[in-house]
């Protein structure tokens, strides 16, 4: 049996630097990931938007939590962000929850950039009520996850278990024991702690080990990849309701798609994300184990002909895109975030003796939120 101070459940942004962080402070970890790779999910399939607090005026929470942590991240991750474009928050004529005095009301508040633009060339002013030049950045999520897997892999404290699946746990004293199935062996482990930072597969993990789990809804989402010679080095973003975004995907040179309306295919508010494109043939991807989406034949045909279409309709005529491909993953919210379109980080504990800490969160600059738990 090995024993650990903690074991981390999931291998993406929050379980790397989670694992980083105890590391650092003289514990010894594991590192626990199903995929053979790290960062191969929701780290990777996003938009890639660094939050400001802009996307979220009906969720002050979300918002001020989103815009406290920016600048750190940024100087800390100053090589994976994109912060030499620019970026506008536009808000449609029909059907926004949120209107313009609301939004330039919600920016003052949070002291966030918010300069009205009348007058842009590019943009259709007959289907957009108000547009805003402000300021947000767009991080690169290949680069940030090369970055975290070599660091993890190369701390002496932290043994990284990929392709790796927990199959039984248990509590016995003040220690969790844990059977773990790599892919050559059989592994019991002793830890005084686990982090659940599995994200689609928290429910899994906490039933695992006899915990309650989270009212959670789970979407099969895509986002797709564009160019466009005229908007290439832009973003826009019109909100808030059912619409979309485009803006650049880190470094990369391309620009993410996304959209309200199109980007979700399917829906599951079972209690573990449960979908009709699984099978009993295939345990890839199960609703205890999801898999990832985009390697998968049974992934939902692509929306992004919808979502540009839609998004087409907020430029002039001189701006053409292009489409490339898509990405596809489960993504998974509280679902009390319907009320407002929160997205609050929660770090739960889940057992006191011996300790659970249930991590769920969403958003990528939200990462040190684990120090207050973890002090």
């Amino acid at each position: 049996m090995q024993h650990y101070d903690y074991a981390v459940i999931g291998g993406g942004i929050f379980g790397c630097y989670a694992a980083l962080f105890l590391a650092g402070r003289g514990a010894s970890v594991v590192l626990i990931e199903k995929e053979q790779f790290l960062f191969r999910k929701a780290s990777l399939v996003n938009q890639a938007r660094l939050h400001s607090g802009y996307h979220y005026p009906r969720s002050l929470a979300t918002a001020a939590m989103s815009d406290e942590h920016k600048s750190r991240f940024t100087a800390e991750h100053r090589a994976f962000v994109h912060a030499s474009f620019e970026k506008y928050y536009a808000i449609d004529k029909y059907g926004s929850f949120t209107d313009p005095l609301q939004f330039e009301r919600f920016c003052e508040y949070l002291n966030i950039r918010c300069d009205r633009t009348d007058n842009h060339p590019l943009f259709n002013y007959d289907r957009l009520e108000a547009v805003y030049r402000t300021e947000e950045h767009s991080f690169d999520p290949v680069l940030l996850g090369n970055y975290y897997s070599e660091k993890v892999m190369s701390c002496s404290s932290i043994d990284v278990l990929t392709g790796s699946r927990l199959t039984d746990a248990g509590a016995f004293g003040k220690s969790w024991q844990m059977t773990v199935q790599t892919p050559d062996k059989m592994l019991l482990l002793e830890t005084e702690a686990v982090i659940n930072a599995t994200y689609a597969a928290t429910n899994s993990i906490n039933i695992l080990f006899g915990l309650p789990s989270l009212a959670l809804t789970h979407e099969i989402s895509e986002i797709g990849f564009i160019t466009s010679r005229q908007f290439g080095n832009m973003g826009l973003t019109v909100m808030d309701g059912p619409f979309g975004s485009i803006m650049p995907y880190g470094l990369s040179g391309l620009l993410s798609l996304s959209s309200v309306a199109y980007t979700h295919h399917a829906i599951s508010t079972d209690e573990m994300p449960v979908f009709d494109c699984q099978t009993p043939e295939d345990n890839s991807c199960t609703p205890r184990a999801p898999g990832i989406c985009t390697d998968c034949s049974r992934r939902p045909a692509s929306n992004a002909q919808k979502m540009l279409a839609q998004m087409k309709r907020y430029f002039s005529d001189v701006v053409q895109f292009e489409y490339l491909f898509s990405y596809f993953t489960i993504k998974s919210k509280l679902q009390a975030s319907y009320i407002d379109d929160g997205r609050p980080t929660e770090i739960s504990m889940l057992s006191e003796s011996p300790r659970f800490y249930c991590l769920f969160a969403g958003k990528i600059n939200s990462i040190y939120e684990v120090e207050k738990i973890f002090r």
